[in-house]
């Protein structure tokens, strides 16, 4: 049987005051899609984060969920360090970066003794964090990214959220293709290939090629 292709384009976040709410998105440097008022009260206003293909939506009349009670919503970056950093330079209050000492600790409020200050060791890909609330109490989660597990991404939905992201993963190709040409000891005029080749597996978390 056919599977229907199904994409998560909206969460809904409950909060209490929408335009205070929205002037914290806007902020935070978020794409702003919609604010739709009606004339029955009814309000959608809809952000979008910095190369995500699913987006955030509030407002008035859209959930009876109390206010401030969504939790653990992640926000996937290539750079924790980075991410807090501009963060905290755009006035969110946001913890240091930590890994989980003990499982499950991310999800834990900030002052939980399972939390270890600083990155993962190494940066394990999936292993740092960092956690946020906006003004009604949601709470953003942070994750660091960095290699992905195998299967995780469709090999035919390769993407990139920004230029450098795709420069990085240009590097990482050109890095490993060298040593491809070391060992076959000649100039690989296929070259363009075999970088697509890499930077596809290297995303999907499939074998890359040697």
């Amino acid at each position: 049987m056919k599977v229907v292709t199904m994409k998560l384009e909206a969460l809904v976040i409950p909060v209490s005051d929408v335009d205070r709410a929205k002037q914290f998105y806007t902020n935070l440097g978020w794409r702003l899609d919609a604010d739709f008022p009606f004339d029955n009260g009814f309000r959608v206003v809809q952000f979008t984060p910095p190369g995500s293909g699913c987006s955030v939506q509030f407002g008035a009349k859209i959930t009876s969920a109390a206010p401030g009670s969504a939790q653990g919503l992640y926000l996937i970056v290539p750079d924790i360090e980075a991410a807090r950093g501009e963060l905290a330079a755009r006035g969110v209050h946001i913890s240091e970066v930590f890994h989980a000492g003990t499982p499950g600790a991310q999800f834990q409020p900030d002052s939980t003794s399972g939390r270890v200050g600083g990155p993962a060791p190494g940066h394990a890909s999936y292993g740092s964090f960092a956690t946020f609330r906006d003004p009604d109490g949601n709470g953003w989660l942070l994750q660091e990214v960095t290699t992905r597990l195998p299967g995780r991404i469709d090999p035919g939905d390769t993407s990139f959220a920004s230029a450098n992201d795709l420069a990085s993963a240009l590097r990482s190709a050109e890095a490993a293709h060298g040593e491809h040409e070391k060992r076959t000891g000649q100039r690989d005029e296929n070259w363009p290939d075999w970088y697509a080749a890499y930077i596809v597996a290297a995303q999907a978390g499939k074998e890359l090629p040697q």
